[in-house]
């Protein structure tokens, strides 16, 4: 089944107070890994890019090879997201989105995920929470345990059938209401999306200390 990449970078990084996605990892910026990774999966046939223009400075385009749609965002995610899906060619079987500020998801993960949404419509990214959870009060105290059993942290890549994420997404925007993921946009809808657990560690560089981690990822 054909696979269009959406790779969301059309943040401000306004929690990193600089371009975390030009941020070197051993010399290579972030947004240029995570673009690699895609690139190195022979069953995406494209990538749509969804970033500034002047970010474009960030790659090497000579060393592409698959085509590349570079395309500008909306000022929340989910706008983003729907500008990509404007932009999968026809014909797209599978459509897998996925944000560039995870520049170390691997070659196992994506086609695991690509399996998962051939086989049930809807596959993403996750991992279970091990760690022990509270609800605190208004005042940060803990008030009660939070049984962490059928808990997972959402990563990405999400993958899905092209005609079920342009069904959520349309849902989300004549209904306004914006997702934070495209598993939330597919429940909505009435659709589950299998989760997959990644075999490797896919951090979301946010603040600066997720940099520093990742450096010893590298």
């Amino acid at each position: 089944m054909s696979c269009t990449a959406i790779l969301v970078a059309a943040g401000a990084s306004r929690r990193m107070g600089f371009d975390k996605l030009a941020a070197p990892l051993e010399g290579i910026p972030v947004l240029a890994r995570t673009i690699a990774a895609f690139m190195e999966c022979g069953e995406i046939s494209g990538i749509i890019l969804v970033t500034p223009p002047e970010r474009m400075a960030l790659l090497d385009e000579s060393t592409f090879t698959k085509p590349v749609i570079r395309i500008d965002g909306g000022a929340e995610r989910h706008l983003s997201v729907a500008a990509g899906l404007a932009a999968v060619p026809p014909g797209i079987e599978l459509i897998a989105i996925h944000d560039a500020a995870r520049p170390f998801v691997s070659q196992a993960d994506i086609r695991a995920v690509l399996a998962a949404a051939r086989e049930h419509g809807a596959g993403s990214l996750a991992r279970r929470v091990t760690e022990t959870l509270k609800r605190a009060d208004d005042l940060d105290f803990t008030a009660t345990a939070v049984p962490r059993e059928n808990l997972w942290f959402i990563e990405t890549p999400q993958v899905f059938r092209a005609d079920l994420i342009r069904a959520a997404y349309k849902h989300v925007l004549e209904n306004q209401r914006p997702v934070t993921d495209e598993t939330s946009a597919l429940e909505l809808i009435g659709v589950k999306t299998k989760l997959i657990a990644s075999t490797s560690p896919n951090p979301k560089i946010t603040t600066p200390a997720d940099l520093v981690g990742a450096k010893f990822l590298g």
